[in-house]
């Protein structure tokens, strides 16, 4: 160990900003347990690196006694006095006990311990980027599966798939580009542990954010969001400007913009609905495509009365009840339709 040492930590602290302060102290306490380890002392070891010039002595730190019983960790007065008259009993004394060979260990502990430093800092790094973005998306490469587990390339790091995360009946294959919502991130002592999903409704609320400007500026707000992933959805809107059109905005032109969110999500229908601060006009549109004649609501109750034609009512509940459900989720009320000859 030498100058070389403490010049390649002070280049660390650039680049990496790691402090070589805390390098040193991390170095040090490895080779006492190294030395512990190797040379089988049991007393009380202290390891020092100078920081000017890397070289790294070992004391041996005892107490002064009259009667040595533990000789790794006391000494004899006369002993104590032979290297400064002024110890007296009680004192606690430094001894130098630096081996001949302790360099090449020393060397080869500061190097693994450095590269360890190195990747927990990098870990950090990289976890504190994921977990300021939960709830986020990010488009990843399918990197392999692992017992039903889909791993996802997200560059810097790999992201878990889980099954229950995963859309039903959706395929995964090596190299596949897929976009997956950051469900939750926790820090290991591998790494960053991040899940992620293609089923959080979150997932299409992010999509249309991206696909929509109008979204993005602030213009349409996306009030709720209802999922069935791999199945149907319903996402309700409004618009914060009396001449846009809040549905017209998501649909874009020929239908291009749910379309592409459509095609993201693996043919995922999407209805979308405008938001009404009425809960009655509100329950009527989130039931679309279905037409509705009346909604009655009881609000200390929570539920919507709602009365559809004949011909409408398979349609608005929907293939097992379906339509009916994410309306439901979509509103935050209960609700039950009835046909006009049903309601009569």
């Amino acid at each position: 160990m030498n100058i070389e040492l403490i010049q390649a930590l002070e280049d660390i602290e650039k680049d990496k900003g790691i402090p070589k302060l805390t390098l040193l102290d991390a170095i040090e306490a490895a080779l006492k347990s190294a030395y512990k380890r190797d040379f089988g002392a049991t007393g009380n070891v202290d390891v020092e690196i100078d920081q000017s010039t890397g070289e790294v002595n070992v004391y041996s730190k005892k107490i002064v006694v009259e009667e040595v019983l533990n000789p790794e960790q006391e000494i004899l007065l006369e002993d104590a006095i032979k290297k400064n008259p002024n110890y007296s009993i009680g004192d606690q004394i430094e001894i130098e006990v630096t081996p001949g060979n302790f360099g090449r260990i020393a060397a080869q502990t500061a190097k693994q311990v450095v590269i360890q430093r190195i990747r927990e800092a990098e870990r950090d790094i990289i976890f504190e980027e994921f977990v300021n973005r939960e709830g986020d998306i990010l488009t990843g490469l399918v990197q392999r599966q692992h017992k039903n587990n889909v791993i996802i390339d997200l560059g810097k790091t790999e992201a878990v798939l889980i099954p229950t995360e995963q859309i039903q009946n959706e395929r995964y294959h090596q190299g596949d580009r897929i976009k997956v919502y950051i469900v939750e991130v926790n820090q290991t002592s591998k790494g960053p542990n991040i899940l992620v999903s293609r089923t959080h409704p979150g997932l299409l609320k992010r999509l249309f954010e991206l696909e929509v400007p109008e979204i993005h500026d602030g213009v349409v707000e996306i009030k709720s969001v209802a999922r069935e992933a791999g199945h149907r959805s319903k996402i309700a809107v409004h618009s914060t400007q009396e001449d846009v059109d809040p549905v017209g905005a998501c649909v874009g032109p020929n239908g291009s913009r749910v379309r592409a969110i459509v095609d993201e999500l693996s043919g995922e229908k999407v209805d979308i609905v405008q938001w009404n601060e009425e809960p009655k006009k509100f329950i009527a549109n989130a039931l679309s495509p279905a037409e509705v004649l009346k909604v009655e609501v009881n609000e200390e109750v929570n539920v919507a009365k709602v009365v559809v034609p004949d011909y409408q009512l398979s349609l608005a509940i929907g293939k097992e009840g379906q339509n009916a459900r994410l309306a439901a989720k979509l509103t935050g009320w209960k609700i039950d339709i009835k046909s006009e000859s049903q309601l009569s």
